[in-house]
C-alpha cells in the first residue's frame, strides 16, 4: 500500500452513493511489505518506505534451503527495550534459565566484542561460544529497531539461530515474535521437530519465557524510581559480558530510540496476571486455541465415561457371575483409568491458561 488514504464504498449506501469519498470515511493506510512469512509496516512518510530495507534474517536469505522453522509469539508485560536488552545478554542464560535451556554449571567468565556498531545496530562475535566453548563461536546481530538474533554453528547439532522481533504495545508491554531456525547436521532431529505439536512447542516456549517475566517486571520499575539517571550510573556492568547490553544502551541514549518517551510506567502487575498466557497468547494462536478445544472435548468424554462405568459396575458384576480375576481388573480399571486421563488432561488444560509462579531455577534438585 502506497496511498496516504484508502477508501472502497460504504455497504449500506445507495451504488451511486458518494459518502465514500469523504474524508471522513477514510483512514490513514500505511506501507507494507511481507518478508520470509511476516509482515512488515512502515510507520513514517510513505514516500520514504522504499529506500528502507525491511529487517529480516539474513543467513535465511543467503542460504535458503535446508532450515526447519519453529515459531511463537506472546505478549509480555515489559517495555520492548527491556526485552531486546534481555535477549541480547547472554550471560544471564545459565542463571535464569538453568533447567530449562541451561544450567548454572554453564556459567563463566565471557569475552564479548561488537564487530561494527550504527545508527542501524550492531554485530558482535563471543569467539568461545556457549558452554564453556563446548558448542563453538557464537555471532549476534542487533537490526534496530526491533530485530536480534544469535548465530551459531556446532558440530554437534549443526546451525541454530535464535531470533526475537520485538513490537512495542505501550508502555510497560510488548509482543515478540521468536523464530527458531535450524539446519541441523543429521535428519533425525529435523524428523522429531516435524512430528512436535506446534502447540506442545508453545507450551515450552512459554515457560522459558516465565523465567523472567517477574523480575523484568518489577525491575523496570525499579529502575524507573531511580529518576532520570544515565543507564550505565543505574546498573553495574562492569565485564565483557555486559558489552552487548553496553552498546545496545548507547544506542538507545544516542538515537532516543524510547517508543514512548515521558511515558510513566502502569502500576505493578499482580504476579497471576504476569504468568497470565491465555489472553497473551494462547486465544491467538490457531494451534494452541484447537488443541485446548480438543482437550477439553475430551476431558469431558473422560469424566462422562467414568461416571457411566462406575455406577453400571455393580449391575455388570453381578449380571458376569461368577467373573474371573482379569474381568474384574479390566471392569475396574477402565473407569480408574479414565479419571486419571480426566485429571492428566485437567492439569495440561491449565498451560494454556497461566504459568506457574515459581520458575524451575527455583524448584528442589
Amino acid at each position: 500500500m502506497r496511498a496516504q488514504h484508502s477508501s472502497k464504498y460504504i455497504p449500506q449506501q445507495p451504488l451511486d452513493g458518494e459518502a465514500h469519498l469523504s474524508s471522513r470515511a477514510c483512514i490513514d493506510s500505511l506501507p507494507t511489505k511481507v518478508c520470509q512469512d511476516l509482515l512488515f509496516v512502515y510507520p513514517g512518510k510513505p514516500e520514504n518506505a522504499a529506500r528502507v530495507s525491511a529487517p529480516i534474517i539474513e543467513p535465511l536469505e543467503t542460504e535458503p534451503e535446508g532450515w526447519v522453522m519453529l515459531n511463537t509469539f506472546r505478549d509480555l508485560p515489559y517495555d520492548a527495550l527491556t526485552l531486546l536488552e534481555n535477549v541480547l545478554d547472554v550471560s544471564h542464560i545459565p542463571y535464569t534459565h538453568h533447567k530449562t535451556v541451561s544450567k548454572r554449571e554453564n556459567a563463566a567468565p565471557m569475552q564479548m566484542d561488537v564487530v561494527a556498531s550504527d545508527k542501524q545496530g550492531f554485530q558482535g562475535i563471543w569467539p568461545e561460544g556457549p558452554r564453556k566453548g563446548k558448542l563453538g563461536t557464537q555471532h549476534t546481530t542487533f537490526a534496530a529497531p526491533s530485530l536480534m538474533y544469535h548465530d551459531l554453528t556446532s558440530k554437534q547439532f549443526g546451525r541454530t539461530l535464535t531470533v526475537v522481533y520485538v513490537t512495542p504495545i505501550r508502555k510497560g508491554e510488548c509482543r515478540v515474535i521468536a523464530r527458531f531456525p535450524f539446519k541441523f547436521s543429521s535428519k533425525l532431529p529435523s524428523f522429531f521437530i516435524r512430528l512436535t505439536p506446534r502447540w506442545y512447542s508453545h507450551i515450552n516456549n512459554n515457560r522459558v519465557l516465565e523465567d523472567d517475566q517477574i523480575f523484568l517486571h518489577i525491575q523496570e520499575r525499579l529502575i524507573e524510581k531511580g529518576g532520570d539517571v544515565s543507564y550505565a550510573r543505574t546498573c553495574y556492568l562492569p565485564t565483557q559480558a555486559d558489552r552487548y547490553v553496553i552498546d545496545f544502551r548507547r544506542w538507545v541514549s544516542k538515537f532516543t530510540a524510547d517508543p514512548f518517551p515521558g511515558q510513566s510506567l502502569p502500576p505493578q502487575w499482580s504476579t497471576e496476571a504476569l504468568m497470565e498466557r491465555y489472553h497473551s497468547h494462547t486465544k491467538h494462536c490457531s494451534s494452541c486455541a484447537s488443541a485446548l478445544q480438543r482437550i477439553q472435548q475430551i476431558r469431558k468424554a473422560a469424566l462422562v465415561l467414568s461416571i457411566i462405568l462406575w455406577s453400571l459396575l455393580p449391575l455388570i458384576i453381578v449380571a458376569s457371575e461368577p467373573i474371573s480375576l482379569t474381568m474384574s481388573a479390566v471392569l475396574v480399571g477402565i473407569p480408574i483409568a479414565a479419571g486419571v486421563l480426566w485429571l492428566w488432561l485437567g492439569d495440561l488444560e491449565q498451560k494454556f491458561y497461566q504459568g506457574a509462579d515459581t520458575p524451575p531455577r527455583n524448584l528442589p534438585d
